[in-house]
């Protein structure tokens, strides 16, 4: 593997597109399941009990750690590309953020979970 590739900020980047990717797959999902309630009571009902079965419960986990994942690293992005000087471009002062994004996202799967179950 080029030693590049192992980088902190080359996998959070990675992360953030493929984070965004899925989320993008998702949204079309949830635009139908949420049309539903417009065939009325009944369909929308039975879409709801759908949800109630335990792998769309870990899809939705893995759903809500990615969208945290996509916000963190996306935040990380900016302030690498808009806010941090020069110096910290090519310093690992951003690349610390890494580990931290990661650690948050997971937190808010946690937060998830508990509220869920």
């Amino acid at each position: 593997m080029h030693p590049l590739r192992s980088h902190p900020g080359y996998l959070a980047a990675l992360a953030h597109r493929i984070s965004g990717l899925v989320l993008a797959l998702f949204l079309p999902a949830h635009f139908l399941l949420l049309g539903t309630a417009l065939e009325g009571v009944g369909a929308l009902d039975s879409a709801l009990a759908f949800t109630d079965n335990p792998v769309v419960k870990i899809a939705e986990w893995g759903l809500v750690v990615l969208l945290a994942l996509h916000l963190f690293f996306g935040v990380r992005l900016l302030v690498l590309e808009l806010a941090a000087p020069a110096r910290l471009r090519h310093g690992t002062v951003l690349d610390r953020w890494v580990i931290p994004g990661l650690v948050a996202a997971l937190l808010v799967g946690g937060v998830f979970v508990v509220h869920v179950l």
